[in-house]
């Protein structure tokens, strides 16, 4: 049992038969704290267990961004520096993998109730590397600024889930021809009775494509407990609002989900750029897929590197699941770009990883940036960020500046 007394109380409690492993009991550890590049951006890092020390967003519900020097360490962000994101204070504080039950009901033939047991033996596995990133990445860097949680760039991670095809869980319920939408609940739970429970939904076609999975493994482990323990739904290529944590009510449906976080919030302009002027008033729909973005990740902004010595700098990119073609890299801000070198592939909805390479002469500043395209064409904007009430889509050139000393 994974047992958690009050997240509130930023205390922990995790037992050995749900990990696989034992923690002691205690509040998470202060270790320093970090100032992104942002107004109001200082921000405690915490250890967490089963977590390394993490930005800290809040501690009710309980946020936490992964550091971009993480990113730098490979193409895989490891369990213990993924970041988390908790819509409701809520949070189960006694999990036991045993006794969790997932309730697939609704328009199918046959209600069923899966165990994690189940999960792993009535079904064939499947594995997928895919990248998870919050809706609101970035939200700290929009101009005007928006409300919401004014996160960095680090509230994403890419890992490689293992679980059940969720279509083939609805196939062996036998979902109705008359379902339109799948919609998925998890365990966690409003801290005041006038809370919308947090509910996801997906339109048929999608929720029965073979990529989404009913996720208990994540880098080839139990999943951490802040990342959704014991069973979450991983959706590739789409947001992370839909990667329902703690997943255990899946429900087909007869109409499009109107329930407050699918209607109301994590709206997107319908504008094809999901672009909208400050102060107006536009038509929105569900948010989707991710942007194109790119990073680079083996340096900080403000280094200082050697001079008359080839420098390699390495990065990440990644998409919404059509794979990256290329990547540009540019060490004078934009004006002069060169092809970087793609690492391995890991699959269309993964990081890939870029390199590119030049010779920093002594005395001179650089602007450092790169621009990833996928293989349908769709490119990082260079200039005009998007810009949206919600703080969504940001997929601009992101720029680092470095010296030669």
């Amino acid at each position: 049992m994974a047992k958690l007394p009050s997240i509130r109380r930023r205390e922990f409690l995790i037992g050995t038969t749900a990990i696989g492993g034992s923690l002691l009991a205690a509040a998470p550890a202060l270790a320093a704290s970090v100032t992104l590049p942002f107004a109001n951006g200082t921000r405690p890092l915490i250890a967490y267990p089963q977590k390394r020390p993490l930005v800290v967003m809040t501690t009710n519900p309980v946020q936490l961004e992964t550091p971009m020097t993480v990113f730098g360490e490979g193409e895989f962000t490891p369990n213990d520096a993924f970041f988390v994101r908790w819509h409701l204070a809520g949070v189960p504080t006694n999990i036991d993998a045993s006794a969790f039950r997932i309730n697939v009901h609704g328009l199918v033939a046959t209600p069923l109730q899966l165990s994690v047991h189940d999960l792993k033996n009535a079904y064939d596995p499947v594995e997928i590397s895919a990248v998870c990133e919050c809706a609101g990445n970035s939200r700290g860097f929009f101009s005007p600024r928006v409300p919401g949680g004014q996160w960095g760039n680090g509230s994403m991670g890419n890992a490689t889930w293992k679980g059940a095809r969720l279509k083939d869980i609805l196939a062996k319920a036998g979902l109705q021809s008359s379902a339109v939408q799948v919609r998925f609940n998890g365990a966690d739970t409003p801290v005041l009775p006038g809370t919308p429970d947090f509910i996801k939904a997906l339109d048929v076609d999608l929720a029965t494509g073979g990529d989404v999975i009913v996720a208990y493994a994540m880098n080839g482990a139990d999943l951490p407990v802040l990342n959704g323990y014991p069973v979450r739904l991983v959706v590739p290529g789409y947001y992370g609002t839909y990667w329902v944590k703690m997943l255990n009510d899946i429900e087909a449906i007869a109409e499009v989900d109107q329930n407050f976080w699918m209607k109301s919030a994590y709206r997107i302009p319908a504008d094809p750029c999901g672009c909208q002027q400050p102060g107006t008033t536009v038509k929105t729909i569900p948010i989707n897929r991710l942007t194109v973005r790119s990073f680079v990740t083996s340096l900080a902004d403000g280094a200082r590197v050697k001079p008359a010595v080839a420098l390699t700098v390495n990065g990440i990119a990644f998409d919404g699941g059509y794979g990256i073609d290329r990547v540009l890299f540019s060490a004078d801000g934009g004006q002069h770009w060169t092809q970087a070198t793609l690492g391995k592939d890991y699959g269309k909805y993964a990081f890939r990883q870029w390199s590119a390479r030049f010779t920093p002469q002594a005395g001179k500043q650089y602007t450092l940036a790169s621009l990833a395209i996928n293989t349908i064409g769709d490119a990082q904007r260079m200039d005009n960020p998007v810009w949206n009430p919600g703080g969504y889509l940001r997929n601009v050139v992101e720029m680092i500046h470095v010296s030669a000393a």
